[in-house]
């Protein structure tokens, strides 16, 4: 278990963005779908509203954590806003490979708020709500909606150095449970929604 007696003074928020991933099932599932992070979620990118949302709720800035071959048309997707692209040089290792690659690019003072980014329809307020908590308890936290843990997490900085630590071979789920988490109740259906086939894109409202 992870404790700590005095929490570390906090430099920055920073987003950490996952959108390195292959995206298989939502490409066999229509395969002239465009790749998944630049599938249309009302007229944006998803990605781009993944990390537009992180900004609006409270984040300084965002890491996104790509493929070597989608850097590009990602970073196109992302002009303008502030965000770092950060490369996975072997995302078939897993999503906790790109966890470990975006947190190498965050400080140790900076609260790091982790998102998928094919869950673009978390509301901003959700994310004001949940970096709130975690300042004030000093903890990891997530939201909670009807019982069961979403997403974004917001690591404590003794959590980010932890999955740092960790072997490459972890999952997120496991690391965590180092931690009491706070679970934050919301009422907010997009932390538990993601986005895994072309329908859901198309029919994002």
């Amino acid at each position: 278990m992870i404790t700590s007696h005095s929490a570390p003074a906090l430099t920055g928020i920073v987003g950490v963005v996952l959108a390195a991933g292959r995206g298989e099932r939502f490409a066999a599932a229509d395969p002239s779908a465009p790749p998944k992070m630049l599938a249309s979620i009302d007229g944006m990118p998803m990605v781009r509203r993944t990390v537009a949302t992180l900004l609006a709720g409270g984040v300084d800035r965002c890491v996104v954590v790509v493929a070597s071959d989608g850097a590009s048309a990602i970073g196109a997707a992302l002009d303008g806003l502030a965000v770092e692209l950060v490369v996975n040089p072997d995302p078939s290792r897993g999503m906790f490979s790109s966890v470990q690659c975006g947190l190498h690019a965050t400080g140790e003072h900076e609260l790091c708020v982790l998102l998928p980014g094919d869950m673009p329809f978390i509301q901003p307020l959700t994310v004001t709500l949940l970096i709130a908590h975690a300042r004030e308890a000093s903890r990891t936290t997530a939201p909670a909606l009807e019982g069961h843990a979403g997403h974004p997490v917001v690591l404590s900085p003794m959590m980010r150095a932890h999955i740092l630590a960790a072997q490459a071979e972890s999952r997120l789920d496991h690391e965590l449970a180092h931690e009491s988490v706070l679970l934050v109740p919301v009422a907010d259906p997009g932390v538990r929604r993601d986005v895994d086939r072309p329908r859901i894109a198309e029919c994002a409202r």
